[in-house]
């Protein structure tokens, strides 16, 4: 799986589902659809919709851009290195989350493996008509992680379930992907953001705020 996330060109359809509790401590759902396109080392660009709203995350290289289409508003920040090294800035500067990026960083089967206390696979299952491999992981850090990779040797994720064990009730994220594709090149506009005529940029010390009331 690794190798086959290393690949220069990668896009993906993800639908994910996020577990929140709410000041009850109820499981609350909230629903999303990820459109995700990245070109390796430095490029990607993510377009989120679901039930609190969307969100379109740019990065080209040289700057990070995150577009809020409800409110019309859109923030930029300076952002330089690998994939990996800007979505940290995202979420450290704007307070913007990527929930999948681990499939992004610079080696995936890394990511996923050096915080392992054990796995093993689960079993064969069935995803979209597509025989997988189950496969569990517990990590030290109290999450545990089920993957569904193609049974071949390209291992391709089709299904992810994250559950937070040291959380209270244990909440969980849920993706199932579709459409992978790894042998078509962006173009490297689709990576750079041009706002709308109508957009208003906002300035970071206000950047956190608002992308709080997207999500």
């Amino acid at each position: 799986m690794g190798k086959t996330l290393m690949a220069g060109d990668l896009s993906t359809t993800a639908r994910t589902i996020r577990v929140y509790l709410d000041e009850s401590g109820r499981p609350l759902h909230i629903f999303h659809t990820m459109k995700i396109a990245a070109h390796r080392p430095d490029r990607i660009a993510v377009e989120f919709s679901g039930d609190d709203g969307q969100q379109s995350l740019f990065y080209d290289g040289k700057a990070a851009s995150v577009f809020f289409p409800g409110s019309k508003k859109y923030v930029v920040i300076p952002a330089s290195g690998d994939i990996p090294s800007a979505l940290d800035e995202v979420a450290n500067k704007l307070a913007v989350d990527f929930p999948l990026s681990a499939l992004f960083a610079a080696s995936p089967d890394k990511v996923l493996l050096d915080d392992a206390m054990f796995a093993r696979q689960v079993g064969t299952d069935n995803v979209d008509d597509i025989e997988c491999r189950h496969l569990f992981f517990a990590q030290k850090s109290g999450i545990d992680l089920e993957l569904w990779v193609e049974n071949n040797s390209a291992a391709t994720p089709h299904r992810l379930v994250v559950t937070y064990r040291t959380l209270p009730g244990e909440p969980s994220f849920i993706a199932e992907f579709t459409n992978w594709k790894t042998d078509e090149r962006p173009s490297d506009s689709d990576f750079s953001f041009h706002p709308p005529a109508d957009a208003e940029k906002i300035e970071l010390n206000s950047a956190a705020t608002t992308s709080e009331g997207a999500k």
